[in-house]
């Protein structure tokens, strides 16, 4: 089954069918990886990666396609597991910030903090990212890591759409005051 043959909203024969859930695995891992090690580092991204389709997998007769698309539902289990893990996230980015060395993984994180910070800012985004509550953290790191859309959002964590719009705002505006008088 190729990846084109998952219908975000009506193809729902993974419920009824393990073996096509083989191609949701196959379309959305590295996506899951990437957004888990950025947010967690390597170290854990592929236990959590790999937990989100184990915990997905279980839940499977559970996805009601008329409350979201696949990649939204997956994203909101990978933030369920990240908030578990919040703590080593905290402490991960402190350490971030205690450095300025690059981030341990290349990837999306990467380039978009050497594309649009100079070296000596990163690890006052990292401190000011540790600083966010987990609610705020996670709304901007969907938005930052796996852009998703504030809908995505929404349906991945099971919150209203303003609601996301108010949390990303929020912190938004704690990271610009975290961040002023640097040249970004």
């Amino acid at each position: 089954m190729t990846s084109q043959a998952i219908d975000e909203r009506s193809d729902t024969g993974f419920r009824e069918d393990p073996e096509r859930f083989t191609a949701v695995y196959d379309r959305y891992f590295d996506a899951i990886y990437a957004y888990v090690a950025a947010r967690l580092g390597p170290e854990a991204a592929e236990d959590v990666a790999a937990e989100t389709f184990t915990v997905a997998f279980r839940q499977r007769l559970g996805f009601d396609p008329t409350r979201g698309e696949v990649r939204a539902w997956l994203f909101g289990i990978a933030t369920n597991l990240v908030a578990r893990h919040r703590r080593a996230e905290a402490r991960y980015y402190r350490a971030l910030s205690r450095t300025s060395a690059e981030p341990p993984s290349p990837g999306h994180e990467g380039r978009v903090v050497a594309t649009v910070t100079a070296e000596g800012l990163r690890p006052r985004l990292a401190a000011a990212l540790a600083a966010l509550r987990p609610a705020e953290r996670h709304v901007v790191l969907l938005v930052a890591l796996a852009e998703l859309s504030h809908e995505e959002i929404s349906q991945a964590l099971g919150i209203p759409y303003g609601t996301v719009g108010s949390r990303l705002s929020r912190a938004r505006a704690k990271l610009r005051t975290a961040l002023e008088g640097t040249d970004r």
